[in-house]
This record gives C-alpha cells, structure tokens and sequence, in this order.
C-alpha cells in the first residue's frame, strides 16, 4: 500500500543539481496511476523543487504536505501553509517554482496530468523542453526529449528539399 506519510522514495538521480531537490517518490506509478502523476518530494533549506517553468499540455497542483515552503508564481513569491493546495493551469499563467527558503525540512505532493506530447517553458533561462511522451514517462525509441535557447529557432525551409525525382 502506498502512503504518502511513509513513501519509498526513488533511488538518487546520477543528474543531481546544486541548489534543487533530488528527493522524490512517484506515489502515483508506484500506486498504478497511468494518468495521473503524484509525486512526493522532501525539500531541505535552501532547495527548489525545479527552475521556474510553464507547461502548455499539462496542469498540475501542489498540496503541502509539512513545513512551509514558497512558492512562485507570475505574481511573485508566498509562503505556503500545511494544508494547502495550489493549482497551475497550463500556460504561462500557471508558471510556477516550488523552494525550501525557510529553515526546516518541508514535503510537498505534486499532482499533474501525464498528456503527450508535452512543451515546459522556463521562462528565466529562457528555454523550452520538448517530449513526444507524457511527463514522467521512460523515453521512448524514436522520441523526442530535448531542451532548446528559445533564440535558437531556425527557418521552417531551412534544410529542406522537395523529394527527387525516381
């Protein structure tokens, strides 16, 4: 059985990043969600759960679960309490970015839809991530999972020739 109180949390990411958490157990798959994502994530002092992002595909909604972590919106920063919900809506209005700016350990779930294909958004770095797949999901042969400079954008014609004749 699954509980979000006492989760197993998955083993450590070979791609860990100083100043972001690295502490998550997928509840949802591991209670045989398909459609829905939910995540555990322990957030020491000091950590942000991701960089500031939005997602064109997929809403997602964060519950705290202890401590009082901060949360960023296009609105700015807030603390949050135990307890409370928080929705992102898809798009640039629910841009988002959870952090630990407090001085105790906090837990949060994160919920979200597992659509795709699926485009994220970070706004500060001025990026954009690109998956054929749901969010969450292994890659998959053939796919497509990559992070782009949005200034990289190239013509459409670019490379391209009309097919040779037989």
């Amino acid at each position: 059985m699954v509980n979000v109180f006492d989760p197993y949390f998955d083993p450590a990411d070979d791609n860990e990043q100083s100043g972001f958490v690295n502490r998550r157990a997928r509840v949802g798959r591991q209670a045989g969600s398909r459609r829905i994502g939910a995540s555990v994530y322990e957030l020491p002092p000091g950590q942000a759960l991701c960089p500031y992002h939005w997602q064109a595909g997929n809403e997602e909604m964060i519950i705290v679960l202890s401590g009082r972590p901060s949360i960023r919106t296009p609105e700015g920063w807030r603390r949050l309490d135990p307890g409370e919900l928080v929705p992102f809506p898809r798009g640039p209005e629910g841009a988002h970015q959870v952090a630990n700016r407090g001085d105790e350990e906090a837990r949060v779930l994160m919920l979200s839809e597992l659509n795709g294909p699926e485009v994220v958004v970070y706004p500060d770095s001025d990026k954009a991530g690109v998956l054929s797949r749901p969010p969450g999901s292994p890659p998959e042969e053939g796919g497509v999972d990559a992070v782009f400079k949005l200034g990289d954008d190239v013509d459409y014609w670019l490379d391209e020739q009309p097919p040779a004749d037989e």
